[in-house]
């Protein structure tokens, strides 16, 4: 998937010279962590978050800093510092350097991109043009989506464990040995692990595959130092998500 098909085109933004109550006033309104700035000519000039409210002198949040720390990064960071805590417009709280991401970027590339940057949401442009934002909101609702699409999906039980054991294969903590059963979308596995995560992840796995709707595991834990062998507690059905 890429940027075009998850992002969030109706956008609300604001003018580099609004007044920060007007900033705080948008994000409220629109129930919006963030708001893109932009200029007259409609050119992205920053961004203006959530985070860029924390440190103010309304409220008593600014940073306090030892004198002596103070004196050791300078006056020009002091001010910079200054500007951020109690400037009255967006353009003096903003963030400048912007990430930003193109219409046909793949989803994996954007969440490295803001990983990398620590950023919770992206400008997506085109041609240097706003087009649109993907935020971490827009992840949840793709994921739901693709989730409820993949749920109506019928499939034969052949089909199903045939998924189901491509899927586990794939992965280099599968331990050999491992039966797969299915009847109905009803899906039985049995076998024997030597770690209670791999027990965990064997159910994620099945769960995820299309047409499963429910995951029984009947998986015996052996202790890999003592070798002691511990039958399976319960064989608790588990609803497919």
């Amino acid at each position: 998937m890429r940027a075009h098909q998850i992002m969030t085109r109706k956008l609300v933004t604001v003018s580099p010279d609004a007044s920060i109550s007007e900033a705080a006033r948008l994000m409220i309104d629109y129930h919006v962590s963030g708001l893109p700035v932009v200029d007259a000519a409609g050119k992205l000039v920053g961004i203006v978050t959530e985070r860029d409210f924390l440190r103010r002198h309304e409220v008593g949040t600014q940073r306090k800093r030892p004198r002596w720390l103070e004196f050791v990064r300078g006056p020009s960071r002091q001010a910079v510092d200054y500007v951020r805590e109690a400037g009255r417009k967006v353009h003096e709280i903003m963030t400048r350097d912007v990430c930003t991401v193109t219409p046909d970027m793949e989803l994996s590339d954007i969440v490295e991109v803001m990983e990398k940057y620590h950023v919770k949401r992206v400008p997506v442009l085109q041609g240097g043009a706003l087009v649109g934002i993907v935020s971490r909101q827009n992840f949840v609702e793709a994921i739901a989506d693709v989730l409820h699409d993949v749920s109506d999906v019928g499939s034969s039980d052949a089909l199903i464990r045939r998924r189901i054991v491509a899927v586990l294969r794939h992965n280099e903590w599968t331990p050999v040995g491992l039966g797969v059963r299915v009847k109905d979308g009803v899906v039985d596995i049995d076998g024997v692990i030597t770690d209670e995560n791999v027990r965990r992840a064997i159910v994620v796995a099945a769960e995820n595959v299309a047409g499963v709707t429910r995951v029984n595991e009947h998986l015996c834990w052996v202790d890999p130092m003592s070798g002691v062998y511990f039958p399976p507690d319960t064989d608790l059905p588990r609803r497919a998500v």
